[in-house]
């Protein structure tokens, strides 16, 4: 590649060199990094620009002396389904020497493959060892990207797919059936009170999921809701549960579950009792025993998106020379 360059990555490309296994690698060092505090990043940035519609700015560097870039996406709903939100736009890569943009990547591709890679590690650190079954809530692009990464950690016997429109569930699992033992559950309760480990991935403006429903033991990812407004679960999950964030700082501005319990007076800012990279790292316990509730608030990240554009990046690089 010549020095004047910029490579340019499209879904497609995205998806060839981001696989689950490396990103899953990659989100969990970018993590630990982010709680040692060797990456700086700013809270996002969002323009609403009427309902639905939404531009957001994640910038960050993966060191002080590593790649740095940003994340620009646009979270529009769908014309004819506004119940569903795309996030499209770009994550810009600049190398570290003499700060000349290297790479220009799609940056939904990259959201659906980090996101489930984050769900991921969180639930190989929060979720116990003999874990073997996992309920999806959500029919969206997510249960997808988490279908792919989820089984990576954890030998799952049974996978439960539930959704608001039990049609789009059974759409999944006919998608998936060939690969995995996945299965429709038609009762949100029932399918809580028998998983191990739950992820609402949904874009919920109130719960689907509730504190009296999930059974002691089980891990739970709260990924949908990425700011505050809507939430995915009730303040009685949110108390019941040891709760660790990706990130504390986000997490105190934007993770509208926690947002809504410390309101009620619920919680305080201390029921974060640690982020993930912390328990990656070995500073703070994860899961105690194997009684407990864990939950796992997932915002995401610029140095996510950041640490996944290198990857690819580098990756490609290494390929063609």
């Amino acid at each position: 590649m010549k020095r004047s360059e910029l490579a340019v990555f499209d879904a497609e490309d995205v998806r060839a060199l981001l696989d689950y296994p490396s990103c899953i690698a990659v989100v969990r060092e970018a993590m630990k990094a982010l709680s040692l505090g060797e990456t700086r990043q700013l809270l996002r940035t969002m323009i609403h620009m009427g309902e639905g519609r939404t531009f957001a700015q994640m910038p960050g560097a993966l060191s002080d002396r590593g790649m740095f870039g940003a994340k620009m996406i646009s979270v529009f709903a769908e014309p004819d389904n506004p119940g569903v939100r795309r996030h499209r736009g770009i994550v810009t890569l600049f190398e570290p020497v003499e700060g000349r943009p290297v790479c220009v990547a799609d940056a939904e591709e990259i959201t659906h493959i980090r996101t489930a890679a984050a769900t991921a590690v969180a639930t190989d650190a929060l979720a116990r060892e003999d874990a073997r079954v996992l309920l999806l809530m959500g029919t969206g692009g997510q249960v997808h990207s988490h279908l792919e990464a989820l089984p990576l950690v954890r030998p799952f016997e049974r996978i439960l797919i539930w959704g608001r429109e039990p049609a789009k569930a059974r759409e999944v699992v006919e998608a998936w059936r060939d690969r995995l033992p996945v299965e429709a559950a038609l009762d949100a309760q029932a399918a809580a009170g028998e998983a191990d480990v739950i992820c609402t991935l949904t874009g919920a403006r109130q719960p689907i999921l509730f504190g009296a429903w999930v059974q002691p033991g089980t891990h739970v990812n709260v990924v949908g809701s990425s700011g505050p407004g809507p939430v995915e679960v009730d303040n009685a999950l949110v108390l019941a549960s040891r709760f660790v964030a990706d990130s504390k700082a986000s997490a105190l501005d934007a993770a509208a579950e926690f947002l809504v319990a410390k309101a009620a007076g619920v919680v305080g800012d201390h029921h974060i009792v640690a982020e993930i990279g912390e328990v990656l790292l070995g500073r703070i316990p994860g899961r105690r025993n194997a009684e407990e509730i864990t939950a796992y608030k997932s915002l995401g990240h610029a140095v996510q998106d950041l640490a996944s554009a290198a990857h690819i990046y580098e990756t490609h690089q290494n390929r063609n020379g």
